[in-house]
């Protein structure tokens, strides 16, 4: 072979290369763990975005934005001269991967500009609409983040067309790598059949959890039907369960589906196959867009996007209350678009109730409404709903533009986080609602007065990890503020050890009484009084930081149903899984481990203090590998990390720890244990607290990241 024909790089420039994961594809994957590292972060080490948002000048923006709807680029030409409809796709696709059951997806972060979503089918062309927007982008540089921009492109766009919107708030901070953690299906294709997620296709409430859309590849349903054939009755079911699983209810569902078909089009009008790959797949000459046609003009009146063509109403660059009126006064037929897609138009419908053409005026084409759409009058509950809707336009409006604002918001965090001139004043029960509590008082003779009531260090640690490990950076609910551990359905979780959680609480309640401050501060503060009691146990004095200030929600301000995912069902941490599940308890480890937002060698120091703690669900003795319970010492490293022992299944789920010399059961273990013995990674961290000159570093560690958890849905 002659040398000088030889790549110089290795193939496919490193990007190709095989993994470990790809030699042992059931070897335990931490790459969640270790996602947006500050490496990937462009932006100075001392910038801070919800701080440079606040210096914007907002009303320049939204005066631009309205400016960019009706200037209707050549390239890329606006529908009735409006971009709107566009835009108000872009937001709503951003937002609208958002699931109730993990808090993942969403419009927070941007994640809309990579791939996968960035070339998912159901999102065709709205790298377009991103392209727009990148002189907005430009202009207003670091004051103005990606995801804050996708997420306002369509409440401006509804507002530039007539609808009186309920306020935006700004807040949202720019990733600059795919969400890794995010599992959006086991499919290998697109668009593939939605009995790959379902136990049972005409049960929608079987659907895989945690996902949310039907198929690989869309947002919510498929606007053709179920599996792309039409039955409005059996698509609304799956829009019911689908959008519940979105954290919408039913008259939400109706007004959001009425609302974002009020205004612009589908496309469909030419055929799908003279399209090129989609962004991801697309040559470099393409400028970062997909699904260039380069046989027919392909854009403007002649786009294809989804396959259905035509408006849904007489006005679509109008809010009005077209879409029931044309609903409601119309017979409608099934026919086939022009690029061959399942929809349903209008009979006998009078001339001026036509939309005219994108962009001839002298043309009028029928309306058309999706499979979904037709739900909305044939489904008996949102046939109700759709009719009163129709008789009270401003009450639609209003659902409508509150439903938007949800659907935008929701995993934006509490309204603390909120940031601009445009945040309601109003408090909604969704956005977990919790009062400012009390933060001036003098925490030493607090602690000094749990320190008294004779509770032992594991009932007070495991009552303050089970108080804050329901926070979710995903969608930044749950954590400790608030102390809903009290209320309903919280206290009555298996995970939370009801009779022991009420001793606990019942001691401390009075406490928080008495010093008139939250019995969240309470909950936490006996937490740290357990760690700093286990710490002198080790044979250290180091104090565990606290901040004062959490407030108590209230049964009122606490929405039950919508805390019902945030339930824990496993804990490595402590131990505990509350059935077999078909992941093993260390992948349930991981996921929880990347939702309250810790590494990998935080995730180790925790469940190793926690172990010798004593904290484990129940009692249980796995994995205590100490005759010290209660000190927070390294025993559980050092007693993995040694070969005097050997390890063998006692059962389908726990194991001996065996004495090499006398064949004598040490100590019992589960799996969680014992993968931070056996994971390469997991155990070089276990090494290091093994060792005999770390005592104190892991002590340390141990209280950085305690401390991170308890504080965790306080940052910002």
């Amino acid at each position: 072979m002659n040398p000088s024909g030889k790549c110089p790089v290795m193939h496919g420039a490193n990007t190709t290369t095989q993994t470990a994961m790809n030699f042992w594809p059931n070897a335990l994957n931490l790459d969640i763990l270790h996602q947006h590292d500050t490496k990937v972060n462009p932006m100075d080490a001392g910038f801070d975005y919800r701080e440079a948002v606040k210096t914007l000048d907002f009303e320049a923006l939204k005066k631009d934005i309205h400016a960019l709807m009706t200037d209707s680029q050549e390239w890329w030409p606006a529908d009735w001269g409006h971009y709107g409809g566009l835009m108000i796709r872009l937001s709503w696709h951003a937002a609208g991967t958002y699931r109730i059951s993990d808090g993942r997806g969403g419009a927070s972060t941007g994640n809309q500009r990579f791939a996968p979503l960035n070339s998912w089918p159901d999102n065709a062309n709205l790298d377009k609409a991103r392209r727009l927007l990148w002189p907005i982008k430009k202009k207003y540089g670091n004051k103005l983040s990606w995801a804050d921009l996708l997420a306002l492109a369509g409440t401006m766009a509804y507002e530039s067309m007539g609808l009186k919107t309920f306020g935006f708030a700004f807040g949202r901070e720019d990733i600059w790598q795919p969400e890794k953690d995010i599992y959006w299906g086991s499919e290998k294709e697109w668009l593939a059949p939605s009995e790959n997620r379902y136990a049972d296709v005409s049960n929608p409430e079987t659907m895989e959890n945690p996902l949310a859309a039907v198929q690989m590849g869309l947002i919510y349903v498929n606007p053709e039907g179920v599996n792309g054939q039409p039955d409005p009755l059996k698509t609304a079911l799956q829009v019911r369960e689908t959008f519940k699983r979105m954290a919408m209810d039913d008259e939400e569902t109706v007004a959001l589906t009425a609302g974002g078909h009020t205004v612009g089009k589908c496309h469909g009008n030419g055929r799908a196959e003279n399209l090129g790959p989609e962004p991801e797949g697309a040559d470099v000459t393409e400028q970062g867009l997909g699904w260039m046609n380069h046989k027919t003009r392909g854009v403007g009146n002649q786009t294809v996007t989804s396959g259905l063509e035509g408006a849904w109403t007489t006005n679509p660059t109008q809010w009005d209350n077209g879409y029931f009126h044309l609903l409601f006064n119309y017979e409608w037929e099934l026919k086939k678009s022009p690029a061959g897609a399942n929809q349903w138009e209008p009979i006998n419908i009078k001339e001026e109730d036509k939309p005219v053409d994108a962009e001839n005026p002298n043309i009028r084409h029928n309306p058309i409404m999706t499979d979904a759409d037709m739900a909305m009058v044939r489904d008996p509950i949102y046939r109700e709903i759709s009719k009163k809707f129709y008789e009270n336009p401003d009450y639609f409006s209003e659902v409508f533009a509150r439903a938007w604002f949800k659907l935008t918001h929701r995993d934006l965090g509490a309204k603390s986080r909120y940031i601009g001139p445009w945040v309601p004043a109003e408090d909604l029960i969704w956005q977990d609602p919790v009062p400012a509590g009390k933060a001036d008082y003098d925490v030493a003779a607090v602690k000094a007065k749990i320190a008294q009531t004779g509770l032992s260090i594991a009932e007070m640690v495991a009552t303050a990890w089970d108080s804050a490990r329901t926070f979710r950076q995903s969608d930044r609910r749950g954590g400790a503020n608030g102390a809903r551990i009290r209320l309903a359905p919280q206290k009555n979780w298996a995970g939370n050890e009801p009779e022991r959680l009420s001793k606990v609480l019942n001691v401390l309640e009075p406490i928080a009484h008495e010093f008139g401050i939250s019995i969240a501060d309470t909950i936490v503060l006996a937490g740290n009084v357990g760690v700093e009691q286990a710490i002198k146990k080790a044979g250290f004095n180091i104090a565990v930081p606290f901040t004062a200030g959490r407030g108590d929600a209230t049964q009122e301000m606490t929405d039950a149903e919508s805390f019902e995912p945030l339930e824990p069902v496993h804990d490595g941490y402590r131990n505990w899984v509350k059935k077999d599940y078909a992941v093993q308890p260390e992948e349930l480890m991981l996921d929880r481990t990347q939702l309250m937002g810790l590494t990998a060698h935080e995730m180790t120091a925790l469940v190793g203090g926690l172990r010798v703690i004593g904290t484990n669900h129940g009692g249980s003795q796995h994995g205590v590998f100490t005759e010290r319970v209660g000190a927070l010492t390294t025993d559980f490293f050092v007693t993995l990390t040694d070969m005097a022992y050997t390890w063998k299944p006692a059962s389908k789920r726990h194991y001996d720890i065996i004495e090499r010399t006398t064949g004598v059961v040490k100590y019992t273990a589960s799996r969680v244990d014992l993968v931070f013995g056996s994971n390469s990674i997991l155990r070089a961290y276990a090494e290091v607290y093994a060792q005999d000159d770390n005592r104190e570093k892991f002590v340390r560690d141990f209280v950085k990241a305690w401390v991170k958890v308890m504080d965790a849905d306080r940052v910002g």
